[in-house]
């Protein structure tokens, strides 16, 4: 049975509006860069991210053990010293050991839980369904349902959302789903906060209705995606327009041209907010005319460098 909880606060306040999933920092031998998960932490909410995702999908969460994982949420929680909501991605395809990692990133100081379907084993949507529930009862902390059948080989289906809304601490979907017309009809049935997660769409996502985004291309950009999000609320989607403009070539250069982990890394190395742009195996660095790719549109992205 669901441990009983107190009111939780609105979304915003569980996981924030403008979110990045952030890369994970590491060292050419592979093991963790504390020095580089404190910087970009500090250059993330420098720029105008109030909530922060570790060990998501762009931050390699299959390759974390769980000790690293504990370290992470940590250093991050401790670096970024309440100035920004830190939700954790715990999904994995074995409902205990996602168990396990919810209670880890619970005790490490999380805010929220990310939480994708099980991936690889395919259940039904009534097993999609006991997995999540699961996973929310066993913590007091708020969930977004990740909903990316790309990778996991099984979305949750608009009935499966509608079932899981009623859960009082499934309070939000990460889509990366990319079906508009689906998310629009959960969000005029439900109380769910959308936030985009697919980052060529978070401009119509937003103006759709989606309370925030949970930004690749944040990790080098998190203020051109605050002002894009401030400019939707305010109703000028002239502003809104000029802004996903001029962000298509980071966009395009990040998550078009290899995998968002391996060129995001890029983006804040060449920045010189990270010590490296090594990734962990199976990921592998991509060729130089990735490479050259980012350093194209660097001029896009130095702009945040002068807010931080």
């Amino acid at each position: 049975m669901t441990p009983a909880l107190p009111s939780l606060p609105s979304p915003v306040q569980c996981f924030g509006t403008n979110m990045v999933a952030m890369v994970t920092p590491m060292e050419t031998d592979g093991t963790l860069s504390k020095p580089g998960i404190v910087k970009l932490a500090e250059h993330l909410v420098a720029t105008g991210c109030d909530g922060i995702v570790v060990a998501g999908t762009s931050g390699e969460a299959p390759t974390l053990t769980e000790a690293e994982l504990t370290e992470l949420v940590t250093l991050v929680k401790t670096t970024v010293a309440g100035r920004a909501k830190i939700t954790v991605g715990i999904g994995t395809y074995d409902t205990a050991e996602t168990v396990a990692r919810a209670r880890l990133a619970e005790d490490a100081g999380a805010d929220g839980l990310l939480l994708v379907t099980p991936y690889y084993s395919r259940p039904t949507q009534a097993g999609v369904i006991a997995h999540c529930t699961d996973v929310a009862d066993a913590t007091m902390l708020p969930v977004m349902l990740y909903d990316i059948p790309g990778r996991t080989g099984t979305p949750f289906e608009a009935a499966t959302l509608l079932d899981l809304a009623q859960h009082p601490r499934i309070r939000a979907v990460k889509d990366a789903k990319g079906d508009l017309f689906e998310a629009m009809n959960v969000m005029a049935a439900t109380d769910l906060a959308y936030y985009c997660g697919i980052d060529e769409l978070n401009l119509p996502y937003l103006a759709a209705g989606a309370t925030g985004v949970v930004s690749v291309i944040g990790n080098a950009v998190a203020d051109r995606n605050a002002q894009l999000i401030q400019a939707v609320a305010a109703g000028d989607l002239a502003t809104a327009r000029a802004l996903h403009t001029d962000l298509v070539p980071v966009t395009e250069a990040i998550m078009r041209t290899s995998q968002g982990a391996i060129q995001a890394k890029v983006a804040v190395h060449a920045l010189g907010i990270i010590p490296t742009a090594a990734v962990r195996r199976p990921l592998v660095e991509g060729p130089a005319e990735d490479v050259a790719r980012i350093t194209a549109v660097l001029p896009h992205m130095q702009a945040a460098l002068a807010v931080a």
